[in-house]
């Protein structure tokens, strides 16, 4: 069974989370986009969404799914995302589609997140997906080398703008033992937006795809 075949699996089984005349919270990537498809064949039951990014606010539309800002929607029920990497206790990487910090608000403003992946995404112990951080651009350089400080290698993800006309450092050759320590440090660094590990605001529940069905994790 081929990869993109195990992410469809986990996106069709998040549909099940949909509630009746809600409000969507949707994320951003290749499994995500398995999810827009199958919330289209549902979109007369719902109100609409609030996408993390441009790329999937534009899949939605195509869709007929309506669209709606965060600030006007308020808090919502229900987020559904894909994930770079997470462990046995929900804590994510994410980040590697560059939508980290508004997939981080809608994840903070969600009161359930479910995260879709195929299995290949569960690890014992993050850092092998290198760990994006979105910077305020003048503040590149100084966040790489207060990264390298923390042990990682981190590289300037060139020719890319985020949503937020920010950059991104992927941050190579960490073991995060600690993801909320890791968390809360990078955030502390001047000239970061936010970084793509989610341990404060983890997963909720997590949808693997795998090729004997789909596997549910719950913390």
């Amino acid at each position: 069974m081929s990869q993109d075949e195990k992410k469809q699996r986990a996106a069709q089984a998040a549909i099940e989370y949909v509630e009746d005349g809600a409000i969507i919270g949707v994320g951003t990537g290749s499994t995500v986009n398995f999810f827009i498809d199958e919330l289209a064949k549902i979109k007369h039951r719902i109100e609409g969404g609030v996408s993390s990014s441009e790329v999937s606010s534009e899949r939605m539309k195509k869709h007929g799914i309506p669209v709606f800002d965060l600030n006007a929607a308020g808090d919502l029920d229900l987020y559904v995302d894909g994930a770079d990497e997470s462990n046995a206790l929900l804590h994510l990487v994410k980040g590697g589609g560059g939508a980290l910090t508004r997939e981080k608000i809608v994840a903070a403003a969600s009161k359930k997140f479910v995260c879709i992946a195929d299995e290949s995404k569960l690890v014992s112990v993050l850092g092998k997906f290198p760990l994006p951080v979105e910077v305020i651009p003048m503040a590149r350089s100084y966040v790489a080398r207060e990264l390298v400080k923390l042990g990682g290698n981190p590289i300037w993800r060139e020719d890319f703008t985020t949503d937020n006309g920010c950059q991104i450092l992927d941050v190579h050759n960490l073991e995060i033992m600690e993801p909320k320590v890791m968390e809360t440090t990078i955030n502390q660094i001047a000239g970061v937006v936010t970084v793509g590990l989610f341990a404060h605001r983890g997963g909720d529940v997590l949808i693997l795809g795998t090729a004997d069905g789909v596997k549910t994790l719950t913390v």
